[in-house]
């Protein structure tokens, strides 16, 4: 071998080219009621793909820090073919394998980011009034700090179940905007702040663990709507990483929960024991969870969430004093301050 050839081969093993398929094409058009999507097919491994549906609002404005609420009614097409925005996100804080530099196919990062992607076997979308095949739902790790569908290749599940399955990758709210650390977790209080954005104005003025409640969102929507898919609610598998083991304890306020307890298998668990095991109507039939996190709990406004509470704020008018001193100079960071 050349040393030509063999440099090209190193290179594509850091580069990879990507699996060979045929270019997509449209898929049947699916009407959820309030929008209409349209995927794409690969007609190579034949599976169709809708990505970024949205399955709530966007949680901007008034809805920040808010529990999720129906998503807008939307006109025309809606083409589900590129991944949506990621949630806000940390960094995973690991160097480089490789001194080389690649372009990025990360999505964006954006609030508006309640989004699912869908995979479904062979290139017919074919509503299934009753029956209809299992669902499993993904729900991401990352600590609750970064993450999303992106990344998620339900295909690759699609072919190993040998064509009988369908998945749902689901988005949350993460860092401050769905939680306020990743070292934060309530396993069993609904006065608790589930490693959310927690203390007690944020009881007052929001929604205790805002990420949370999106996943528990998400697990209606794919009740509502995964029939329009061809998919079975009542034969839906949840399945968590690390922190997406770790949610859905801390479900609506309304909902009166006992005390703490340390349970030992993370989020997926969690949804098991969630309004004592017996949540009407079942969002799901089974569970599965892989590398399970579990940090430590606290009250919603126990000393630790009220310190990183206020951390949060300081930070922000840090940085707010920060942008008016770049843009007005002296004159709009004294006039802030006089207020």
């Amino acid at each position: 071998m050349s040393t030509t050839i063999r440099l090209l081969a190193i290179l594509q093993a850091f580069f990879p080219l990507g699996l060979s398929s045929s270019p997509p094409t449209f898929a049947p058009i699916v009407d959820l009621g309030y929008s209409q999507y349209q995927g794409s097919v690969d007609t190579a491994i034949n599976t169709t793909s809708f990505l970024g549906i949205r399955y709530a609002a966007p949680p901007l404005g008034n809805l920040r820090w808010a529990a999720p609420q129906s998503p807008p009614t939307i006109s025309g097409v809606q083409q589900a073919t590129v991944q949506p925005n990621l949630c806000y996100q940390a960094s995973m804080g690991s160097a480089p394998a490789t001194p080389f530099k690649r372009a990025s196919l990360t999505p964006n990062q954006s609030e508006d980011c309640l989004f699912l992607n869908i995979f479904i076997p062979g290139s017919e979308v074919v509503a299934t009034p009753s029956g209809g095949l299992p669902v499993v739902v993904w729900i991401h790790g990352g600590g609750y700090i970064y993450g999303g569908a992106v990344g998620t290749e339900g295909t690759d599940l699609i072919l190993h179940a040998n064509y009988g399955v369908i998945v749902v990758s689901i988005q949350y709210r993460l860092g401050v905007f769905g939680m306020s650390s990743p070292f934060l977790c309530v396993l069993k209080c609904t006065h608790c702040g589930l490693g959310f954005l927690a203390g007690e104005a944020v009881k007052k003025g929001g929604a205790l663990n805002a990420g949370l409640l999106d996943q528990n969102y998400a697990l209606q929507w794919v009740q509502a709507h995964i029939r329009s898919f061809g998919g079975d609610p009542t034969k839906v598998t949840i399945w968590g990483l690390s922190a997406g083991q770790l949610h859905e304890i801390r479900l609506p306020s309304s909902v009166l929960l006992d005390n703490l307890v340390v349970l030992g298998a993370g989020s997926v668990v969690q949804h098991l024991v969630a309004h004592g095991g017996h949540t009407q109507p079942p969002l799901f039939k089974a569970a599965m969870t892989s590398s399970t996190y579990l940090p430590p709990q606290y009250n919603y406004n126990d000393q630790i969430p009220e310190i990183l509470y206020r951390e949060v704020v300081n930070g922000t008018n840090q940085y707010l004093e920060l942008q008016l001193w770049l843009k007005f100079g002296y004159a709009g960071l004294f006039a802030r301050r006089r207020r």
